[in-house]
């Protein structure tokens, strides 16, 4: 873990400073790389913390330079366009000439660079290469990812490079699973069998094959891609990706949430009161999805309106995952060096100082119920926004309910004890304020 004192102070500063740090590893290895603040005594500077994970260097932390400050980047157009050009950047068309060329492909690529099927309607978020674009696509529309801007820019598939010409040997299909296997538990922190990662890799050598492993290399670098492609099936709680043309992956377009909508969602043309309390139980659902569902726990450390949309039967879906993490990989975050408990706060996953080593316990003592609780159910359910329309002693049982869900285990409690005991109050609490305002409506 890297720390280091920021100066002027402000939120810019750390996101310039946030860019990954280009570390000394083999092109197949990664550093992920978080900032976090706060001020200092004085208020005049802010504390950065930078955490830099490297699943595959066991002897230690890779050196390190630090990035140069990039400011945030604009969208260049607005209205529909031919997308081809919006996600070349600088270099018009220039995915779809390496489509053209063979260098890549996906089932997107023919739409964005022969059916012209792709409109580009505005700029969702454009920082240190990673573009996230909102489009048109065949009538519906969708958000087109990649966590850095060329194609060129991810390293390539080692064996890619040394099998070539047209006298090359195959490539084994063993030894290819073998390293998506590597790469997916360096992304996730997972073990996966190989019937699990037909999903992420194409599964049959022929026409195009090498094009299609390029691709879907480049793909297979990006977290949010691997958890959008395996966990769908799982839980209604994660986006499924619809396609991908090189490094570019589509997923459904849902409106996200945010601070400045009163009841944090769009919720228009809706009774807000019930639909408050069907998101909520959606919420509990899915807290309860990323518990038990999956062969690890998924700790969601980055909890905010932003990172969640609702869909029209209110379900609650997780649309940015780049801070979620299973149970092996949490452990290894949290595992850092630290002189006070403070330090073992990685954003909204908290951890305790064992001062007698100086280090952070790799156990999360908060989970992601109490973080639901303090950062989206208390903007619902205190006192300044209560319903009329549910009843006195409801409306303070609920309140209760989620100050005690927002306080309980923390840095001195037992937060799996408490909150399996808090889920199913705030859960009966729920369902009786849905069937108050039902009954209402009658």
């Amino acid at each position: 873990m890297l720390e280091g004192q920021l100066s002027p102070a402000g939120s810019q500063g750390c996101r310039l400073f946030q860019a990954c740090f280009m570390a000394e590893l083999r092109p197949w290895q990664f550093v992920s790389c978080h900032c976090q603040m706060r001020n200092d005594n004085s208020g005049m500077s802010l504390f950065l913390k930078v955490a830099c994970i490297s699943i595959s260097t066991p002897s230690g932390m890779a050196h390190v330079t630090p990035p140069r400050p990039r400011a945030s980047l604009l969208c260049e157009s607005s209205g529909p366009v031919h997308l081809g050009q919006v996600l070349a950047g600088r270099h018009p068309f220039a995915k779809c000439q390496d489509y053209r060329g063979g260098w890549l492909t996906g089932a997107l690529c023919e739409d964005l660079c022969v059916a012209g099927e792709l409109l580009y309607q505005r700029c969702l978020y454009y920082e240190r290469g990673k573009k996230v674009l909102q489009a048109q696509w065949r009538g519906r529309t969708v958000v087109l990812k990649s966590k850095r801007e060329a194609f060129s820019s991810f390293p390539t598939l080692t064996l890619l490079e040394e099998e070539v010409g047209p006298g090359a040997p195959g490539i084994p299909e063993a030894e290819l699973l073998l390293m998506v296997a590597g790469e997916v538990k360096n992304t996730l922190g997972l073990e996966l069998p190989n019937n699990s990662i037909g999903p992420l890799w194409p599964s049959r050598q022929g026409p195009g094959w090498r094009q299609q492993l390029a691709s879907a290399w480049s793909l297979l670098q990006q977290e949010e891609y691997v958890y959008f492609s395996l966990l769908p099936d799982l839980s209604r709680h994660i986006l499924p990706v619809l396609g991908s043309c090189g490094h570019f992956y589509a997923v459904e377009y849902l409106a996200a949430g945010s601070p400045h909508h009163r009841a944090l969602f769009p919720l228009d043309d809706v009774d807000q009161a019930q639909a408050i309390s069907h998101i909520a139980l959606s919420f509990l659902d899915m807290v309860s999805h990323f518990e038990s569902d999956f062969s690890h726990r998924l700790h969601l450390c980055d909890v905010k309106p932003e990172n969640f949309a609702i869909k029209r039967d209110f379900t609650v879906v997780a649309i940015d995952v780049d801070m979620a993490f299973f149970e092996p990989k949490m452990r290894e975050i949290l595992e850092q060096n630290c002189t006070e408990d403070e330090d073992c706060n990685f954003f909204d996953c908290f951890s305790k100082c064992d001062f007698r080593v100086k280090k952070c316990g790799a156990q999360r003592v908060n989970s992601n119920l109490q973080v639901i609780c303090d950062k989206i159910f208390r903007h619902w359910f205190s006192s300044t926004h209560r319903s009329p329309a549910i009843s006195p002693q409801l409306r303070l049982q609920l309140q209760q309910a989620v100050q005690e869900c927002a306080h309980h285990g923390g840095p001195s409690g037992n937060s799996r004890t408490a909150s399996s005991s808090v889920f199913w109050k705030l859960r009966w609490l729920l369902q009786a304020t849905l069937r108050e305002l039902q009954e209402v409506e009658k």
